[in-house]
């Protein structure tokens, strides 16, 4: 199973990996984090380097590889945060490891929904990670995530990575476009 998901905060990792077992794909520059770089090396996070084109071939190597394993792969194709309320475009490079898809693969787009927490928990712009683990951490009260598992697709049926991209990302939209949460889109206060 291949995972797409949207990417909302850090604490995503944590819901969709503890709910499905599920490596991930990262940013190298993650490995390089005190305490967190080696803590996603333990969940057997392919760490991909955005910058480099010419690694692209070894980093769909180590991807198809992982595929082909006994956990899922989770990836948040966005390759950054977003405040939440919509998706920002999905970049496809790496779905080039779907084509053609490896045996029996299939993509399982998931809408991850902190309900009418979403702006609050939202981790984009310019907020530091520590700034960021603070003031999430120093919150009160429980937090409710929703994990919504939309219905699965097979790789094989798409052209091609940018088909595959679109797929997942319009399953998601229409998602957050059906539970949108009013508070969440709402405007702060002035």
């Amino acid at each position: 199973m291949f995972l797409l998901a949207n990417h909302v905060s850090w604490i995503d990792i944590l819901a969709l990996g503890g709910a499905t077992g599920a490596a991930f794909v990262s940013h190298d520059g993650v490995a390089r984090w005190p305490v967190i770089g080696w803590l996603a090396a333990q969940n057997n996070t392919l760490f991909v380097a955005r910058e480099r084109r010419g690694a692209l071939s070894g980093q769909l190597d180590a991807l198809r590889a992982a595929l082909l394993g006994h956990q899922p792969v989770a990836l948040f194709p966005e390759g950054t945060t977003s405040d939440g309320s919509g998706l920002l475009p999905f970049k496809p490079s790496l779905l080039a490891v779907l084509l053609p898809p490896p045996r029996s693969v299939m993509i399982q787009p998931v809408h991850i929904d902190y309900g009418a927490e979403t702006a609050a928990i939202a981790w984009h712009g310019d907020e530091g990670a520590g700034d960021n683990a603070k003031r999430i951490l120093g919150r009160k009260g429980p937090l409710v995530v929703t994990l919504r598992f939309l219905a699965p697709f097979d790789p094989a049926a798409c052209a091609d990575r940018k088909m595959i991209a679109a797929m997942a990302r319009e399953r998601i939209a229409r998602s957050i476009a059906i539970h949108q949460h009013p508070s969440a889109c709402a405007a702060p206060p002035v």
